[in-house]
């Protein structure tokens, strides 16, 4: 009877004794921290630093940090003992010499409450315990702050000055509540641009596009627009994957400043475009005599001066963005032009059928989890976040993304959303409601509006899924497609009519005949 009870008590302990020696083990994960400061009692600047993978863990809330003095200790690389008093203060430490670890023991010999190791570089790199040691017996916070705070405390650090410190690591949220705006933007463009023919239609002329042109004269008003439509096809659809994770690649390897301009000055440009033809649109379906005053210019013939207008105001907004974009406001310029954009681009690309459809969000599907979660086995580094970080950009961000600031996350930051998250079963959203209209069938009857809801729901999905794994890239295809693709081959299914809907031709008189008759 005493064996089984041995056997018992060695598990317990055997399980109970990691959690008792946590803080002496070197696996902790790190800690963002915020580092108040304050200069002979008046407050000063806060800076940012990241704890070591040992040493004990920072409170969450300010009001349950200790305000303590910061000193620099001597010797200043903390490798011997050091000969000022650091009793009851935060000792400053630089790197190198000796090992981290070392300079950490040698700190908390001294007794100080906490150590700041200054970094030779003004980023932030992973403290680690040396290779050859998996457990050391440090019970302070070691937190490591760039060369240029350093260099700011050294400054600071005079004999006639008192610099205090106080540390804190504020938790992130995993997922803020600003992701329901990003929601309600992502939803709002596919709605926007599916019923954008319905929205802009009564009393518009067709100046969506090539404003500059005699063409967009009023005598071309009512001129069919069907030569701006581009039809995507199987291949189209197969190639156009293809060229995205090939340009993805090379974002991938070559990514620096100038290939990010390059990316900026073609979003501007379609931004630009799909700006004007929004504004055009909708002034013209309520004011449709705006476009009867013309000029000739050299190059561009006949001019409406309400559209060259809104150009000059279109192209003035662009480069207000790209001089700003770096501001804290710029995300709403990013958003608009965005915005704009793929209103515009759902305008222009259309899906024919489902079977295109099946084609172009399944090869979406397989290209979004690919680079996600796969190209780590193959690049060491996951290409689809790595090139949506900017990593190598110096400082430069892809602009081909909706964001909105995280507004209850201390660290700042914000949530983000690909356009092709967006343009990719906004197509097919669109292709449902040309199919309802065509069809003549109207609210749940028809299939827009429960892929609205899917898509709804695979964004909330998505976001879900990036809480589920602690804030790790999720590819939203992944979610978004069976929410908006499924939820049609289910209704289609259902109802009788996966066959209109999978070869499905608008220009055929006997499409809508068959649909109706289904």
């Amino acid at each position: 009877m005493a064996s089984p009870t041995l056997a018992v008590a060695v598990v317990f302990l055997f399980f109970s004794l990691p959690a008792a020696a946590v803080d002496a083990l070197c696996n902790h994960d790190y800690q963002l921290v915020k580092i108040k400061s304050w200069i002979d009692g008046n407050k000063d600047t806060e800076y940012n630093g990241m704890t070591a993978t040992f040493g004990s863990s920072l409170p969450a809330k300010l009001d349950q940090a200790v305000k303590s003095p910061a000193l620099f200790a001597d010797p200043v690389d903390c490798c011997s003992a050091s000969t000022a008093k650091l009793s009851g203060s935060v000792a400053l430490c630089v790197r190198g010499t000796c090992d981290f670890t070392t300079k950490a023991s040698i700190a908390q010999s001294g007794g100080a409450t906490a150590a700041l190791m200054i970094n030779d570089a003004d980023e932030l790199f992973e403290m680690n315990c040396p290779s050859n040691d998996t457990r050391v017996n440090i019970s302070i916070p070691i937190v490591e702050v760039t060369k240029s705070t350093g260099e700011t405390f050294k400054s600071y650090l005079t004999p006639k000055r008192k610099v205090e410190v106080l540390l804190y690591a504020p938790t992130r949220p995993v997922v803020d509540y600003s992701v329901v705006f990003l929601w309600l933007m992502a939803v709002g463009t596919v709605i926007c641009a599916s019923l954008w023919s319905d929205i802009t239609a009564p009393d518009q002329y067709d100046e969506r596009y090539n404003e500059l042109s005699p063409k967009g004269t009023k005598a071309e008003a009512g001129k069919d627009d069907s030569e701006d439509l581009v039809n995507i096809d199987t291949k189209g659809a197969i190639v156009f994957v293809i060229s995205a994770s090939t340009f993805l690649v090379l974002l991938f390897f070559f990514m620096s400043s100038w290939f990010v301009w390059v990316l900026i000055i073609l979003f501007c440009i379609g931004g630009i475009e799909g700006m004007h033809n929004c504004i055009v649109s909708l002034v013209l379906r309520k004011y449709p005599n705006c476009s009867q005053k013309t000029l000739n210019l050299p190059l561009f013939g006949e001019v409406s001066i309400f559209s060259l207008i809104v150009l000059l105001f279109c192209v003035t907004f662009a480069v207000l963005w790209i001089v700003f974009r770096h501001e804290a406001f710029s995300w709403f310029g990013q958003d608009f032009l965005g915005i704009c954009l793929m209103i515009t681009v759902l305008q222009m690309a259309r899906l024919p059928n489902i079977k295109v459809a099946t084609v172009l969000l399944c090869c979406a599907f397989i290209y979004d989890i690919f680079w996600v979660f796969i190209s780590p086995a193959i690049f060491q580094k996951s290409v689809m976040i790595t090139v949506a970080r900017g990593d190598q950009a110096g400082g430069e961000a892809i602009p081909m993304l909706l964001r909105f600031p995280r507004l209850s996350d201390p660290w700042g930051g914000y949530d983000m959303i690909g356009f092709g998250d967006i343009l990719f079963p906004g197509l097919l959203v669109s292709f449902s409601r040309r199919f309802d209209k065509d069809t003549k069938k109207e609210g749940f009857s028809g299939y827009f509006p429960w892929l609205i809801v899917g898509y709804g729901f695979g964004l909330f999905f998505t976001y879900l899924g990036l809480y589920m794994m602690n804030g790790n890239g999720q590819p939203a295809l992944l979610y978004l497609v069976p929410c908006t693709l499924g939820v049609t081959v289910l209704l289609g299914c259902k109802r009788g009519e996966l066959k209109n809907l999978w070869s499905y031709d608008a220009d055929s008189p006997t499409s809508t005949k068959d649909s109706s008759e289904a």
